[in-house]
């Protein structure tokens, strides 16, 4: 047998331990960095209102959300409202995708078909999202249907936008290099366009993402009573502060975990990718 000491060759337990423990640091020194920022400003917040240079009635301190927070979260009522504006964004999401994505790949696979719709649905993205609420509500109530399209509609423009110009901007070269191949038809798009337009994909999916949160607040301005916009409402007509903060602060974690779990979704899609990426 050969003496992994004499060849000074070192077993491969220990290399995928350390391997392990290399990745284990760096995701918790990135996750430490990450906390770091919305920590050192909610310390700030609290010393601030404890000091009086903000109106402790208004800008309530973490301590009070906090507080609010976890007698939402005591009673269920912040889990229930929680899951009914996560079960809208992701209907929203889902319906606006889909739509976007074929919408998006037909205009910009097709010169014919961009010339004669992409004109108009850029015209109606400068529409505010809530300009479409009364329109909405004529059309499907008050109800989860109006709710589920206005967060679809929210959705449809960046993602639309994102696959249209990603096929639009696809290197000539590749396109000839599949051709040499002999790459025709779906071949061609499975196999060169599709890889080439994936990155930008993945971002307009995020910026979809992103935005379905946003306009589910005004979603659930329409006659809602349940949801986090309700919160927000109720809140407001209360003259509660520390319910408002709270639910603006449940926004934004939930939508940093949607958005996280989209990343990791995707992630294995983009292995290929051999671009710089900056690290520390």
């Amino acid at each position: 047998m050969v003496d992994l000491a004499e060849t000074g060759t070192k077993p491969a337990t220990n290399t995928s331990r350390s391997g392990a423990a290399s990745a284990f640091y760096g995701m918790s020194r990135q996750a430490t960095v990450a906390i770091a920022v919305p920590a050192f400003g909610l310390l700030f917040w609290e010393i601030a209102v404890g000091a009086g240079w903000f109106s402790g009635r208004l800008m309530q301190p973490p301590s009070r959300v906090s507080a609010t927070l976890w007698g939402l979260l005591r009673s269920g009522e912040l889990l229930d409202h929680i899951g009914i504006t996560t079960v809208r964004v992701f209907l929203g999401f889902v319906l606006g995708t889909t739509t976007a994505t074929l919408t998006g790949a037909l205009t910009g696979y097709f010169g014919l078909v961009r010339r004669l719709i992409d004109p108009s649905l850029q015209a109606l993205r400068s529409i505010p999202s809530i300009a479409w609420v009364p329109l909405f509500i004529l059309w499907f109530g008050i109800f989860e249907a109006s709710k589920v399209a206005l967060i679809a509609v929210g959705v449809f423009f960046p993602v639309y936008l994102g696959v249209s110009g990603a096929i639009l901007s696809i290197d000539r070269k590749i396109v000839e290099v599949g051709r040499i191949f002999r790459l025709s038809g779906f071949a061609l798009v499975r196999r060169v366009m599709m890889p080439a337009i994936f990155p930008a994909y993945v971002l307009a999916l995020r910026s979809g993402l992103g935005l379905g949160w946003m306009f589910v607040v005004a979603a659930e301005f329409m006659g809602a009573s349940e949801g986090l916009g309700y919160l927000l409402v109720d809140g407001q007509q209360l003259g509660k502060p520390d319910q408002i903060m709270a639910a603006i602060i449940t926004f934004a974690v939930i939508g940093k975990l949607t958005d996280s779990l989209l990343i990791a979704a995707t992630a294995p899609f983009l292995t290929w990718q051999d671009c710089y990426r900056r690290e520390g």
